[in-house]
């Protein structure tokens, strides 16, 4: 297997046809080179350079060799200068996901201020089902993702919390529930619970839809939906209740459906996903954007 300094040296003598001047291009000593191309020779087993006092020229093996290399090794360092650009800079597409309304209107916001400050960045936002968000991340069809927390999956990077919100369960409105100024995680036995789609991460699943209570009563599951809105109508047809934020209330109202606090349960956390393989200076910049969005404007 040849070495990178070893095809570097060929290139760049075959180029200048003198030792000197390919040792300054490569920061490295005359002798260096001499060495390196003796080496390359005793392995190709046939001399690649014809050498004199006065000049040195490429062999009829030498140039085929360099003809055959040039190209490949030009898309080789292309590719690579594009990923470290790609890393780096701030230019280019970044796409981001959103699951309902609420989700995007936070984005949207924080687009704007992204794009304030990388002007040279264009943003995509595009709307996913709860289904699609963790396959559109992991297949790179987006860059970041906005998400309900906790998600604990290898590979995938969490930022700072975005926003904290009141848990409220969804209820039909002729549920025994319905009546009520709030419930507790305990109430949960005592109905079924619609399940998330299979696709979200484990930690997620079992912190919006736990199989049991606090106490370690089993709470009966339902069937699962992979939209919000189908979620709704089947809580509205009294096929089970579901675990949402308060946003559910203004964004989701439904002459079926109503939204009952929990007495004693944690918030709810959203907040931005990234493969930890995709952390580029885009992706960065835009969680500092949402991030000092939410600071700004708590």
């Amino acid at each position: 297997m040849l070495e990178r300094r070893e095809l570097e040296a060929f290139l760049v003598l075959s180029e200048e046809l003198h030792f000197g001047r390919t040792a300054e291009r490569l920061h490295v000593s005359t002798a260096r080179i001499s060495q390196t191309i003796a080496k390359l020779e005793r392995r190709a087993g046939v001399p690649l350079f014809n050498r004199t006092s006065r000049r040195v020229e490429l062999t009829a093996t030498g140039r085929q060799l360099y003809e055959d290399l040039r190209p490949a090794w030009d898309q080789i360092t292309g590719a690579f200068e594009r990923a470290v650009a790609s890393g780096r800079g701030l230019t280019g597409l970044l796409r981001v996901a959103f699951i309902g309304a609420a989700g995007g209107q936070l984005l949207a916001g924080a687009v704007e201020l992204f794009r304030q400050r990388r002007p040279d960045c264009d943003v995509r936002l595009r709307e996913a089902q709860m289904g699609d968000l963790m396959p559109w991340l992991l297949d790179g069809e987006v860059d970041v993702t906005l998400a309900s927390f906790p998600v604990d999956e290898p590979g995938i990077a969490t930022g700072p919390v975005l926003v904290s919100e009141a848990r409220m369960l969804a209820v039909p409105i002729r549920h025994p529930f319905a009546r009520r100024a709030s419930v507790s995680l305990e109430d949960l036995a005592r109905t079924v619970l619609l399940q998330l789609p299979n696709s979200l991460p484990e930690s997620l699943r079992d912190d919006r839809t736990p199989h049991t209570t606090p106490s370690g009563r089993p709470i009966p599951s339902g069937p699962s939906a992979s939209t919000i809105n189908e979620m709704l109508t089947l809580v509205g047809a009294s096929h089970g209740v579901f675990l949402l934020g308060a946003h559910a209330r203004r964004y989701y109202a439904r002459p079926d459906v109503a939204y009952i606090p929990f007495s004693d349960a944690p918030p709810l956390r959203w907040g931005l996903l990234w493969r930890a393989d995709n952390a580029t200076a885009r992706v960065r910049a835009f969680v500092q954007a949402a991030h000092d969005l939410v600071v700004d404007h708590p």
